[in-house]
């Protein structure tokens, strides 16, 4: 299967960064109406969705589709990308260069690939984790085709540690890390997953906000707990659009304890 793992890696790079480039050109200056949960979309998420959703099924034709905003029930295939247009819409509208166009091909219900570009940096994050889906993946997470691996430092004040906006009033005082707040769920874990960060919670992310990340993740050593239900794998016929995932990521398994007593609202 090596020529397939090969294929994808081309395919979400290639998609990626050709949407990235056009949709740069309304960065800053996109009108954005406000969905029912509260989040922004713009013609630019509607434009990119349609555009990878086409070139999904023009190069694997059998495969489903699961998308933020289009197709939100999870199909009944053994092969389906999960799609975020643009993870960070708000920052978008707003000109501020953090956001992503995110992929995650799943197998069975489960993410094995995760590809994130992010146009305004240039950056692009991807992983192969085959965990227990009995797949030969090439396993590895990398930042611009170099590997990365989360940190192995102690925490201390002078370590980051990202929250979003709706996970700030849940974390206790005498925090013992410098708080970062950057607007985008894909960007607050990968900053972990190449090491800066060690941690990052996000309080109601949708499938479509993790769904690239979790390979990445997990190939580069980080630990995922979810704090409310696990989203993997998910179920077909099962509409997704108001199921939210909480969230914490630790760049190693021993940071655990030193969190938790900060996020006993979240009964981790």
């Amino acid at each position: 299967m090596t020529d397939f793992w090969t294929k994808l890696v081309e395919f979400a790079s290639t998609t990626t960064h050709d949407i990235g480039k056009q949709i740069l050109s309304d960065f800053g200056n996109a009108p954005a109406i406000e969905k029912s949960d509260g989040t922004l979309v713009t013609q630019a998420d509607k434009w990119a969705d349609k555009q990878i959703c086409d070139a999904i099924a023009t190069t694997f034709p059998e495969h489903g589709i699961l998308s933020e905003e289009a197709n939100k029930v999870f199909p009944d295939t053994d092969w389906c990308w999960v799609i975020d247009p643009i993870d960070g819409t708000t920052n978008f509208t707003r000109g501020i260069p953090i956001w992503s166009i995110s992929l995650g091909l799943l197998y069975q219900g489960i993410p094995i690939f995760g590809y994130v570009h992010l146009p305004p940096l240039n950056h692009s994050f991807s992983g192969f984790w085959s965990g227990n889906s009995g797949l030969p993946t090439p396993d590895g997470a990398f930042h611009n085709g170099q590997p990365i691996h989360t940190s192995e430092d102690n925490p201390s004040s002078n370590h980051f540690f990202n929250l979003c906006s709706r996970s700030t009033g849940l974390i206790k005082p005498d925090f013992p890390f410098k708080i970062r707040m950057l607007g985008v769920a894909s960007y607050n874990f990968l900053t972990v997953a190449m090491g800066a960060v060690l941690g990052g919670v996000e309080a109601t992310p949708k499938v479509w906000d993790i769904a690239g990340v979790w390979p990445i993740i997990q190939a580069a050593g980080g630990c995922w707990i979810s704090l409310k239900s696990e989203p993997f794998p998910l179920q077909p016929g099962v509409d997704y659009s108001q199921i939210s995932y909480p969230t914490l990521i630790l760049s190693r398994k021993e940071l655990q304890p030193v969190v938790q007593p900060f996020l006993d609202d979240w009964k981790i």
